[in-house]
């Protein structure tokens, strides 16, 4: 909230929204209610797309600006983004969005998702898809005529509002120069959360909007492939040992086979290697690495099946 109330940019209307929290935030908004700034909005639980829906429907500006609790924009954040948001060549500016810059901790799982983010913003162009939920901006009306934020579903808003703008024609803008500064995140168990429940909103993302190609996936796609890889690499592994240990068939033409079947499929675990040495930020030199990737392609794979059992079941949010 510092950093929001001492942005460069004037006008600036803040809406600080409390879903439903019970940890003491409550009395922290309630402190921030009385800055000249800030309108606060207090709502049950109910999710963050149905808080941003609820800021959109208050808001009164031109511009809609979203961000996090657990980031801290830089002073200029809301100056850099209007500066990118005059159109171009004809086309229709519905959205400007910045960089996240995750910090790093100690521990491992912080740096890979430090690096991952850093290689994925330096690899995007200036049209982009995604206006992230953490440091973007949007066309108040132009969203509110699509519908806006769908309370319905608790987590990818940030997709979905993105795709509903492109989809109609709209344009995204990446700039690089519009920084907010995420903590650190940090712990496996976190972390592998956050990827399953990525995984889940991805499923019904692909679903219902077939006909955009996404570019917001960045290294998911090797780490998804891992599990199926290792596991026919490991039963490749299992086959050609159990040939060689069974003596009493050990001869010259038997030994053959196990070099020749067996090993197309370990055969399979040097291609994820190289695919991994590809993106060098994947921590793959390390048992702790491979362990780390491995869990993280575990919780890929639950997360699409439980993306795919929301559908058969139509359940909404997650």
């Amino acid at each position: 909230m510092e950093s929001l109330v001492n942005q460069s940019h004037s006008p600036l209307e803040i809406i600080l929204v409390d879903d439903g929290s019970k940890d003491g935030s409550t009395e922290k908004v309630n402190e921030w209610s009385s800055h000249e700034l800030v309108t606060v909005l207090i709502q049950d639980p109910i999710g963050l797309s149905a808080g941003r829906m609820a800021a959109l429907e208050a808001a009164k500006g031109e511009w809609f600006a979203i961000t996090d609790i657990d980031v801290r924009p830089e002073k200029d954040w809301i100056e850099r983004m209007l500066e990118a948001s005059p159109s171009q060549s004809g086309e229709q500016v519905v959205a400007v969005t910045g960089r996240t810059i995750f910090g790093q901790a100690e521990d491992v799982i912080s740096r890979i998702r430090s690096i991952e983010i850093e290689s994925k913003y330096r690899s995007r162009p200036r049209r982009t898809k995604l206006a992230n939920g953490p440091c973007s901006m949007f066309k108040r009306e132009t969203l509110l005529s699509l519908g806006g934020f769908d309370p319905s579903w608790y987590h990818a808003e940030d997709m979905e509002v993105s795709l509903k703008l492109v989809q109609e024609g709209g344009t995204i803008v990446y700039t690089p120069n519009a920084v907010v500064n995420h903590i650190p995140e940090t712990g496996l168990r976190r972390f592998l959360q956050k990827r399953k429940r990525d995984a889940r909103a991805h499923v019904r993302i692909h679903r219902r909007y077939k006909g955009v190609k996404h570019d917001f996936i960045g290294s998911s796609w090797i780490v998804l492939w891992m599990l199926p890889l290792v596991t026919l690499g490991s039963f490749g592994v299992s086959l050609y040992v159990n040939k060689l240990l069974d003596v009493e068939k050990l001869d010259l033409e038997s030994f053959y086979l196990a070099l020749t079947k067996e090993i197309l499929l370990l055969c399979i675990l040097p291609l994820f290697w190289l695919s991994a040495y590809l993106r060098s930020h994947l921590p793959k030199r390390s048992i702790k690495g491979i362990f780390i990737l491995t869990t993280w392609s575990i919780a890929l794979w639950q997360g699409i099946l439980l993306g795919y059992l929301d559908a058969i079941m139509r359940r909404n949010g997650h």
